[in-house]
């Protein structure tokens, strides 16, 4: 089994050794390490995964400066030629402020950080990154974040859920979401960004595993593709 994947590492990235060791552990291969100053991609990538953390410290909008970051236009352009690329928490507020999905992260309703597990639904199961999961299923996943209010218009959200891009949903309000909307897919199917950390949900020592399918219903689909 041949899997390449790359975890792209930004100024204030924390997570990105979590999503390199979910990788690894789960494809059995070591993904590449990339720095988010490098101008290309090497050729013949499987997967990119953006991870999470205070990409420059949040100091503007959260992932608006990691969105202009030189290898954020190599990611762009291998994500419209088909590249599944997955943004996880500041990941997730990068591939918004980059364009690459709708709406835009704000702060959470009760402006608090929350960090705890939340019960999520699986809203679409016909997805490359959500193959393995029942429809409708209830999961639990970690989320660790002060800026996960997911916000995007009437029109925008309508369209999103007519189209089934819509991959998960918080089963209760946590923190202000449009709709309890927890990840959403672009409109080709290759680019997800979700505010729970499904790389802390691998082994049962992280007091559960029910982000391990996330990963097995990507590297089982890109393997057999």
């Amino acid at each position: 089994m041949t899997f390449r994947a790359a975890v792209i590492t930004f100024p204030g990235s924390n997570c990105d050794r979590d999503m390199a060791e979910a990788l690894r552990i789960v494809s059995g291969q070591e993904p590449l390490r990339i720095w988010h100053g490098d101008a290309d991609l090497p050729d013949g990538l499987d997967f990119i995964a953006l991870p999470g953390g205070f990409s420059y410290g949040d100091y503007l909008r959260s992932g608006a400066m990691a969105a202009n970051s030189p290898i954020m236009r190599a990611i762009v352009s291998a994500a419209d030629r088909g590249v599944p690329v997955f943004g996880v928490c500041n990941g997730f507020q990068v591939l918004t402020e980059a364009g690459l999905l709708p709406g835009a992260l704000m702060r959470n309703a009760r402006q608090n950080f929350i960090c705890r597990d939340v019960e999520l639904t699986v809203t679409n199961n016909q997805s490359l990154f959500t193959a393995r999961y029942d429809a409708e299923q209830l999961i639990s996943i970690p989320v660790a974040h002060h800026d996960g209010n997911y916000f995007a218009d009437d029109e925008t959200l309508d369209k999103l859920e007519g189209e089934g891009r819509v991959a998960f949903r918080y089963s209760e309000d946590y923190n202000g979401s449009q709709r309890q909307i927890a990840g959403v897919l672009n409109a080709a199917g290759n680019v997800l960004g979700m505010m729970p950390h499904p790389e802390r949900a691998i082994e049962q020592a992280h007091g559960g595993t029910d982000g391990r399918a996330l990963f097995e219903s990507l590297i089982g689909e890109l393997v057999s593709a």
